[in-house]
């Protein structure tokens, strides 16, 4: 047992434990119902694990089980494990969208974490918006953390071919519309899409934000890729649990990880995954919280020169569980290193740099992680656009775009809600082809509320039974990471804050031009002047609770769509109770 002489300063949890007054007394014995022995709290750290387990949150449903080897390993070297709940944002299933609750799982991380006595916390996430809500929550606080990422799914399986989840629901609801799969086979393949726990198997926003994760040092090496039912994925949440009781000792904290050159390293690491275009609005939130000066400029400037090497799903053809076998991401950062394009020196929560941690692994497919030569697309990353339609700008991922929609003018083609995109877009008589800009607008973080995945919009029946595939989507919205096409996200401001998207009607023409990072929309100025005088702002639709608390004060996306009064570090002091000890 380590005693407290051990340490080299006085622990955080001694302020509720140490000593022999009252509130100690009080605190040590109520502990002491669940069975302590009398010496848990005499010096050892005390190690929070923050849970975002939950049964209505597939991805994450069997978190409980890695908890229980986090904490072998928190007692192997010498701490004391204590697990706590909050809020676990599931996107298969929270409405109205779970990227409105990101930030409310933040809050919930970050004062559970700074209200309790904990030394040193261990993040167990795995779902979308689990990760960044967790990552964003630690910052604020700014004691010693590590992640833990439950892991991606088996590959889906059906009729003999790997499907993945998301990026095959995508696909075959298009077959359908377009009659190329019937109904049945649609259900048929429902059953294999998801044949294990875990997160979505495909780059989609899970295993991109749990890659990110690993990019900015906040994981051991190979936790992203691991697949969740995989006995490797205990063993690095037993690893994860011994190594939190050092970083306690050597007080390692997320300041001292999440420098810019962190995030100039994910964000490279981002374009040669092909991650998804949701790790911008986190990254930029994460940035905020730990006051790294991060922008889109930053995102466009550092992704351009990235290739994409990562042969997955949906850019590219292979799932997570031949990521992991290729060698996961430890490859891919090495691959970014030898490129002359990652900081090597970013230290990580090994507290080692991170070259030390790649820089002796293997590539064992190169089919799967492809030599840059054979690249997917020689410029990964996201691409931001600029222009009259977006002042504050917007993104696409290249590597998921179809590169004849590169460049290119079309006319606009209008829903002003999702409601009327949903209304219209299978009606034979709507004046659509495939030359035309979809535009959708209010569904960005005021205006849904939440910024929902919408903005890749199904294509119309009529233009699918052509054989096209893909068309120029245009919106304030997000996408699924799983989704794939020429996809115009995140446009700045929002619809509902009166931003140049509200004002585009049918029948106006659209230029798109991503290789000069240009959008323009090909109206005159005077014309816009008049639109926007007989503009109405809509009527917000949550009138009270955490919706209107989300509604005043969130940002926009170029800014991470955080809550403005969250951003910054608010660190881990709490007033003290009055009581002496």
């Amino acid at each position: 047992m380590k005693k407290k002489a051990e340490w080299p300063r006085r622990l955080r949890s001694y302020d509720w434990f140490g000593g022999t007054g009252k509130n100690a007394i009080m605190h040590r014995s109520w502990m002491k119902n669940q069975g302590l022995p009398a010496d848990t709290f005499d010096g050892r750290p005390i190690i929070g694990i923050c849970n975002t387990w939950s049964e209505l949150t597939p991805c994450n449903a069997h978190l409980r089980d890695l908890a229980e080897r986090v904490k072998r390993g928190v007692y192997e070297a010498g701490g004391f494990p204590v697990e706590f709940p909050v809020f676990s944002v599931g996107e298969s299933t929270l409405r109205p969208t779970a990227m409105m609750f990101r930030n409310l799982a933040a809050m919930d991380v970050e004062e559970a974490i700074r209200g309790n006595p904990v030394d040193g916390v261990v993040l167990l996430g795995g779902c979308d918006k689990t990760t960044p809500s967790l990552l964003m929550g630690a910052a604020s606080v700014d004691i010693p953390v590590i992640l833990v990422s439950g892991g991606p799914m088996l590959n889906g399986k059906w009729r003999g071919k790997d499907v993945g989840s998301g990026t095959a629901i995508w696909q075959f609801s298009e077959m359908v519309k377009s009659g190329e799969m019937s109904l049945d086979e649609f259900m048929d393949a429902e059953q294999g899409m998801a044949r294990s726990a875990g997160s979505c198997m495909t780059m989609g926003t899970a295993s991109t934000m749990a890659s990110m994760a690993e990019a900015l040092g906040m994981t051991l090496p190979g936790n992203a890729a691991i697949p969740a039912v995989d006995a490797r994925r205990r063993v690095i949440s037993q690893l994860s649990g011994r190594r939190i009781v050092d970083m306690v000792k050597e007080d390692l904290k997320p300041s001292d990880i999440l420098t810019k050159e962190a995030f100039e390293n994910a964000i490279r690491v981002n374009g040669a995954i092909g991650g998804s275009t949701n790790a911008v609005l986190h990254l930029l939130a994460l940035a905020g919280r730990v006051g790294v000066d991060l922008s889109l400029d930053d995102w466009d400037r550092l992704g351009r020169d990235v290739p994409t090497i990562v042969n997955l799903q949906p850019s590219g053809k292979h799932l997570m569980e031949e990521f992991y076998y290729a060698g996961g991401l430890p490859v891919v950062i090495k691959a970014v290193a030898e490129m002359g394009l990652l900081h090597n020196d970013a230290i990580t929560v090994t507290g080692d740099t991170m070259w030390n941690g790649v820089k002796d692994v293997v590539n064992y497919n190169d089919d799967v992680i492809v030599p840059r030569e054979k690249a997917l697309t020689s410029s990964g990353g996201i691409a931001v656009l600029r222009g009259n339609l977006a002042p504050k700008g917007c993104v696409l991922k290249p590597s998921a775009a179809s590169p004849h929609l590169m460049q290119h003018t079309g006319r606009a083609v209008v829903f002003e809600s999702i409601e009327d995109y949903h209304a219209r877009i299978n009606k034979d008589d709507l004046d659509i082809d495939e030359t035309c800009i979809m535009v959708l607008k209010y569904c960005g973080p005021k205006g849904y509320p939440g910024m929902a995945e919408v903005g890749n919009m199904g294509l119309p029946p009529k233009v699918l039974k052509k054989g096209i595939t893909d068309m120029i989507r245009i919106s304030d919205a997000r996408m699924s990471g799983t989704a794939y096409g020429t996809v115009i996200l995140h446009t700045a401001p929002e619809a509902a804050e009166g931003g140049p998207l509200a004002l585009v009607q049918n029948g106006d023409t659209i230029t798109v031009d991503v290789p000069s990072r240009s959008i323009t929309l090909n109206v005159s100025d005077e014309e816009l002047a008049r639109r926007r005088a007989a503009w109405v702002k809509p009527e917000m639709p949550v009138e009270g609770g955490y919706g209107k608390l989300y509604i005043d004060t969130v940002t926009q996306a170029d800014q991470g769509a955080d809550l403005g009064f969250l951003i910054g570090k608010r660190g881990s002091g709490i007033p003290l109770n009055r009581d002496s000890h």
